[in-house]
């Protein structure tokens, strides 16, 4: 027989192998998947209310891990029992239909009463795909590699419950996993979890839940990067924070824009931090588009929709003259997109923002990094000059 392997994507999930296996001999034919990428780092178990025919048009990814369920039958499929599978509901049920019919025969020749239960629970199977009324399908998968799909992604769907869980000892084991005995640096922890708080949207005030990283950038430092989404209106918000205290000296870092490649350079711009570029007469001030961890290009498109979106430079309320200055300034500005050699300069009186060099460790040469002692002013901006961070505990004693 001949047996096909493809790589393939599933939307808002990740790459799987499809390998199909037919014989020209006897027709026999065979399907089943495989992830193509590692065990996850967490378990995941999915929940659905089937409530409708075209909930049992979903996409499935099982794995042979996984264990399905429905509870309002007492039925479960076991782990290891099937192969992997990309599938719908209906589909599983109807495998497992075919699994329990397959004995039938043999079994009401030896037992026929268990051969009429098994009949009477197929019955129940078979009744599911009509959606009478709602059930519960649940797939646990310790891997995390199983998937349910979402036709209305990416919003949320309520139908849908997607957990992810810490595997037990006993999980880990079953997948060949090696248990580290070691205590867990709660450090280490706090970099490989994502942390999720209680806000309220910044648009329509609805609650929401904003959700916090530690990364590490490499060849700089560590940033806290925040994303809110909120399912109410659909806004959603990032921003960037710098993991670490302000540096002793200030940070210039200027890149000369030569190749189209330049623009997918990866730059974490701080709150503190201001962009220019001399060749277009621009310059972008402290504050303005907050913290951001994004790529050159990115930026850029940031910048030019500032520009486009502000109704006092191009709505009605705009002047002529500056209207055409402004679409002329964007026009360059797309231009820039190394199709124009340019100058961007990131300085940071702060030194907290990076610009990636792409030869690291080695140097760049289009890309310069300069070092420099603040002024006062800089100093006062960032609240430096009336910190007292030693000395201040006799201070306040003697005060009282």
């Amino acid at each position: 027989g001949v047996t096909r392997l493809l790589l393939t994507r599933i939307p808002f999930f990740k790459e799987i192998i499809v390998s199909s296996f037919t014989c020209d001999s006897c027709s026999w034919s065979n399907t089943e998947i495989q992830s193509a990428g590692r065990i996850q780092e967490q378990g995941v178990r999915y929940t659905l209310a089937v409530t409708s025919r075209q909930d049992m048009n979903r996409e499935v990814v099982k794995t042979d891990c996984a264990t399905a369920r429905i509870p309002e039958l007492d039925f479960e499929i076991p782990a290891f029992t099937q192969k992997g599978v990309l599938t719908t509901i209906e589909g599983i049920i109807d495998r497992a239909v075919a699994g329990l019919e397959q004995d039938q025969p043999i079994r009401r020749a030896t037992d026929k009463e268990v051969a009429n239960k098994i009949d009477e629970f197929i019955g129940k199977l078979k009744q599911l795909k009509e959606v009478h009324s709602s059930f519960t399908f649940i797939i646990d998968d310790p891997s995390g590699n199983s998937f349910v799909e979402n036709p209305r992604a990416p919003q949320k769907d309520d139908a849908l419950v997607v957990t992810q869980y810490r595997r037990t000892p006993q999980q880990a084991a079953m997948l060949g996993l090696e248990l580290d005995e070691k205590p867990a640096d709660s450090a280490e922890d706090l970099r490989n979890e994502v942390l999720q708080f209680n806000t309220n949207c910044p648009e329509c005030n609805a609650p929401a839940n904003t959700n916090m990283k530690l990364v590490q950038i490499p060849h700089f430092k560590e940033v806290i990067i925040m994303a809110t989404n909120c399912d109410s209106c659909g806004h959603r918000t990032n921003e960037v924070k710098s993991g670490g205290a302000i540096e002793p000296q200030g940070t210039r870092i200027t890149l000369r824009i030569t190749d189209p490649s330049d623009m997918t350079r990866d730059i974490l711009k701080s709150e503190t931090c201001s962009v220019e570029i001399p060749e277009l007469e621009f310059e972008l001030g402290m504050g303005a588009l907050g913290g951001k961890f994004t790529t050159l290009e990115g930026l850029l498109k940031d910048i030019r929709d500032l520009v486009e979106r502000n109704p006092f430079t191009l709505g009605d309320s705009s002047i002529p003259s500056k209207t055409e200055k402004l679409q002329e300034f964007i026009r360059k500005l797309h231009e820039v997109k190394g199709k124009v050699k340019a100058h961007f300069i990131m300085d940071d009186p702060a030194g907290n923002s990076y610009l990636q060099n792409v030869y690291a460790p080695e140097e760049d040469p289009e890309l310069k990094v300069e070092r420099y002692e603040r002024t006062f002013e800089q100093n006062e901006d960032l609240g430096l000059n009336d910190m007292k961070t030693e000395g201040y505990e006799s201070e306040g004693a003697s005060g009282r």
